[in-house]
């Protein structure tokens, strides 16, 4: 990527390390020793109404971002039945997202720097329609591809820019606790968007519900940008002082007017140390540059081979083939990845800068590694054939597959209108072999006969799965982000950050783009 400005010691370091964070954003990512979330009287902050609202204004692209990552798997469910999607296929529609990303994350800073970054985020927010509109057209691969390819650069654009301007626009002593609003709203996003999957999981043409509920964040975060003011530093580097000196006082309120001039020329100075920095200086061995980078790069591309991507693209088929024999079973199921990933920020908040990373970073693999394990062995024991990942489920849902297959019918059908399409008995839940089941014989004959294994094994793998996210959620997600922010130079970090970043994106559309051909061929 052609990486924006970075930020000036210390003043402005944070939105450096905060263009890491929208590459993996399903954590928190700007904690560590070089941002303290402490408690300052307003009037010592210089943190007015003004930058909190813009802040959370800027927040809603993490929600976004959080949603169109949690609605994958469940959308999926849907949709590779309707289209008979293939394995490839299943995974192109995956991947086009993370395409869309990737191709962001390194043309995206041409723009931030050109354009600014409120223009940047009111530019995303017409991708994330546009694309979504294309999701609701008649349904086929071509367009679901393409439209989650264009809301994928949408949302990963606005991602980069929202870190930006919140670090930006906000004092030093408030930084770190605005910019972690913006992690919190991705894991918020993820778990809304498994939510949503499920609860439209049992509505004819459903899926389209789901992709349709980014537009009002969208929307809403246009409306308010319009109203807000421009990045005090993209001014300063567009030669504009005056005008930034103008937004710092309207920013930083009259209580904070002798700072005003302080920050201004601390503004002027980190830009004038990131000119004397040029991008191959990362290739060379000046101050070990070249293996700092190595080592970052290392960092993110271990992060995403540990399954991460595939579990929350592939959540819910994969809770599919282990014995929850309905999509709104597994939909269900898979909201608690949502949950757990919110629940596990919470230690990486109040204690990393007490305990460190390291220490995150250890009982969190150890964790995870047990989890993988139990869950090897269930599967392994119970005989469960997870090639059935890629087959659709037979019978289910097949009446509302049937339904306005090339029609984008948006009114609700109230006859059939149900959140939850029950089973004719409990078999459905309880992984029952027996005979009076028609409801899971008729699923199992699409889906394979290793699903139909003891209902313990279900249950079992849930928890393993729920284990590993909450151990990654509070270890290797925003703990690799930590690491990074600290091994990197100040004036250079920004150009680092932005190939670390395109290496986790590469990695984790590499990863969802090989998963279940993988899984088939095993």
């Amino acid at each position: 990527m052609n990486p924006p400005a970075e930020m000036s010691p210390p003043t402005d370091h944070v939105a450096t390390e905060t263009q890491s964070m929208t590459s993996d954003p399903s954590h928190l990512g700007t904690l560590g020793s070089n941002v303290r979330l402490k408690a300052a009287p307003p009037n010592a902050t210089g943190c007015t109404w003004l930058v909190v609202l813009a802040a959370i204004a800027a927040s809603l692209s993490g929600l976004m971002l959080g949603y169109e990552l949690g609605l994958t798997s469940g959308v999926l469910l849907q949709l590779r039945g309707i289209l008979s999607l293939s394995c490839r296929e299943q995974e192109l529609l995956v991947g086009s997202l993370l395409l869309g990303c990737l191709v962001i994350s390194i043309a995206g800073g041409w723009g931030l720097d050109r354009y600014g970054r409120r223009w940047s985020m009111l530019l995303s927010g017409g991708l994330v329609a546009g694309g979504t509109l294309l999701l609701l057209l008649p349904a086929s691969l071509t367009t679901l591809s393409l439209g989650r390819a264009v809301v994928g650069m949408g949302t990963a654009l606005s991602g980069t820019a929202a870190c930006m301007y919140i670090a930006e626009i906000a004092p030093r002593e408030r930084r770190g606790l605005l910019v972690t609003l913006y992690e919190l709203m991705v894991v918020v996003g993820v778990l809304l968007g498994f939510g949503c999957s499920y609860a439209f999981s049992a509505l004819p043409n459903g899926w389209r519900y789901t992709f349709g509920l980014v537009l009002p964040p969208a929307v809403l975060q246009a409306a308010a940008l319009v109203l807000l003011p421009p990045s005090p530093r993209f001014l300063v580097a567009r030669g504009d002082s005056k005008r930034a000196k103008e937004v710092l006082v309207r920013l930083r309120g009259v209580a904070s007017r002798e700072t005003v001039e302080e920050e201004l020329r601390g503004i002027q100075a980190g830009l004038k140390e990131e000119a004397e920095h040029g991008f191959r200086e990362l290739f060379s061995d000046k101050a070990n540059l070249r293996r700092r980078l190595l080592t970052g790069v290392a960092l993110v591309f271990l992060q995403q081979t540990t399954g991460q991507p595939n579990l929350l693209s592939y959540a819910s088929p994969l809770l599919r083939s282990v014995g929850f024999h309905s999509d709104a079973a597994a939909n269900l199921a898979s909201t608690g990845f949502g949950v757990v990933k919110v629940v596990g920020t919470v230690p990486a908040v109040l204690l990393v800068d007490r305990v460190g990373p390291k220490s995150f970073l250890c009982v969190g693999a150890v964790a995870m590694g047990m989890s993988l394990v139990t869950l090897g062995v269930v599967t392994l024991q119970s005989r469960t054939h997870l090639t059935s990942l890629c087959q659709s489920p037979a019978g289910v849902n097949q009446t509302y597959q049937e339904q306005n297959l090339n029609t984008p019918s948006f009114g609700l059908n109230y006859s059939s209108f149900k959140l939850f399409t029950p089973p004719p008995d409990e078999s459905q839940w309880n992984g029952s072999d027996s005979a009076e089941a028609p409801w899971t014989k008729r699923e199992d004959a699409g889906m394979g006969s290793g699903v139909r294994g003891r209902g313990h094994v279900k249950w079992i793998s849930l928890v393993s799965l729920l284990v590993y996210v909450a151990a990654f959620s509070f270890s290797l997600g925003p703990m690799v982000y930590v690491v990074l922010s600290e091994i990197f130079p100040t004036g250079i970090r920004g150009k680092a950050v932005s190939v670390v970043s395109a290496v986790n994106w590469a990695t984790n559309l590499l990863m969802s783009m090989t998963f279940l051909s993988a899984t088939e061929s095993n």
